[in-house]
């Protein structure tokens, strides 16, 4: 798990994060950026859906998400709604990007479900604004821990991902995780390792190349960035 402590705004500013993610957060308000607490209503909605039909390819592969319905993005965003804290980043009236932070029950803890911003408007770090956003909206409810997904990605080196949480501060937590048969499939299936991902077998310089190769054909087939923000 990719997991940040949170104890005061201040202290992650100066203390927990390096000058390039405080240089990014900070070109965002330079460039206009806005940041506010959205409500779950149209606004949000609409916002969501302008934001995931903008491309359809995101980080060098076929972004499932492209085509969203009002309806669905309705659906989709609207889970945990009486624990959850939408973040917005606008231009004008326009929302370029957002964030999902849902509490945990004891509401020390804040897992950050959706976090993506419009690749149009890179130049304006959103994304690193929005995490400067929820550490704020964390450290002002007491909220002790930001999770952030899973700090590595399978056997992935040099991971874009990996790197911009590291370089906001997450950190890596690892959780026990035990396998247990219940049948004789089971054992079997244990004994030659096939409750591991296929994709966790192939040895990366081998997936490197695989990745790098689908991100060149959606990059000629779509006539789209596939780069990421950092």
């Amino acid at each position: 798990m990719a997991v940040l402590p949170v104890s005061t705004f201040e202290n992650w500013w100066k203390n927990q994060i390096r000058s390039y993610p405080r240089n990014r957060a900070r070109q965002a308000e330079k460039r206009g950026v806005t940041f506010r607490e959205v409500p779950f209503g149209e606004e949000l909605i609409r916002g969501i859906c302008g934001i995931y039909n903008e491309t359809p390819v995101r980080q060098g592969k076929r972004f499932p998400l492209f085509g969203m319905t009002f309806e669905r993005a309705r659906e989709y965003a609207g889970t945990f709604l009486d624990r959850s804290v939408y973040l917005g980043a606008f231009i004008g009236e326009e929302m370029i990007g957002f964030i999902k932070l849902t509490m945990d029950e004891s509401r020390t803890q804040a897992d950050l479900v959706h976090i993506l911003s419009m690749s149009q408007h890179k130049d304006k770090a959103p994304t690193n604004a929005l995490i400067a956003e929820a550490v704020k909206a964390c450290a002002e409810r007491n909220i002790s821990y930001l999770v952030y997904e899973h700090f590595t990605y399978g056997n992935k080196l040099g991971d874009s991902l990996s790197h911009f949480k590291e370089v906001n501060g997450f950190q890596r937590v690892d959780t026990p995780r035990y396998y247990v048969p219940l049948t004789q499939v089971g054992r079997v299936a244990l004994q030659f390792g096939l409750h591991h991902r296929l994709s966790e077998r192939i040895p990366e310089s081998i997936a490197g190349k695989f990745r790098e190769l689908r991100r060149l054909w959606y990059q000629r087939r779509f006539q789209v960035s596939t780069s990421t923000e950092s």
